[in-house]
């Protein structure tokens, strides 16, 4: 596993900037970067099951199982994969599964002068490194666009 890091600074308070990260309709818009058709099930409370879903090329539902490992309100949440969502099952017992179970996605939220840096530091297999430093970048720019375009209404 290697550490993957991304930032952005978005010109809102990290109240905003956290709420447009993860409340339902706008986490569709800015993770549509990874996969259009992105959600997640569940809750971004410490210790819940979490499912990040989207459909497949068959327009099958697969994702990744993860927990809430933590979260300190707008300032950081931690998440822990454990498995995969493949056919509308979850495996987190797999061979497969298990190279990379416990795998972290840290989400840290910091803000100076009204303006907040978003910080992502995530553990990655070599072979998803390239996949995952093209779609960050632009998940990461929508994700500043919705939080400062909202002001602006």
């Amino acid at each position: 596993m290697e550490k993957l890091n991304f930032s952005i600074e978005i010109n809102a308070p990290k109240e905003k900037v956290w709420n447009t990260m993860l409340e339902d309709k706008t986490y569709r818009a800015w993770t549509e970067a990874f996969t259009p058709g992105s959600h997640f099930v569940g809750d971004w409370n410490k210790g819940s099951k979490i499912l990040f879903l989207g459909p497949g090329q068959n327009g099958e539902m697969g994702g990744m199982v993860s927990l809430i490992k933590e979260n300190k309100l707008h300032e950081y949440i931690s998440i822990e994969h454990l498995g995969i969502v493949q056919d509308g099952k979850e495996d987190i017992t797999s061979d497969g599964v298990k190279d990379w179970a416990g795998a972290l996605e840290n989400y840290s939220f910091t803000e100076k002068d009204g303006v907040t840096k978003v910080s992502v530091e995530m553990d990655s297999n070599e072979e998803y490194s390239e996949m995952f430093n093209g779609m960050w970048p632009k998940a990461l720019h929508k994700l500043k666009e919705l939080a400062e375009d909202d002001l602006n209404k």
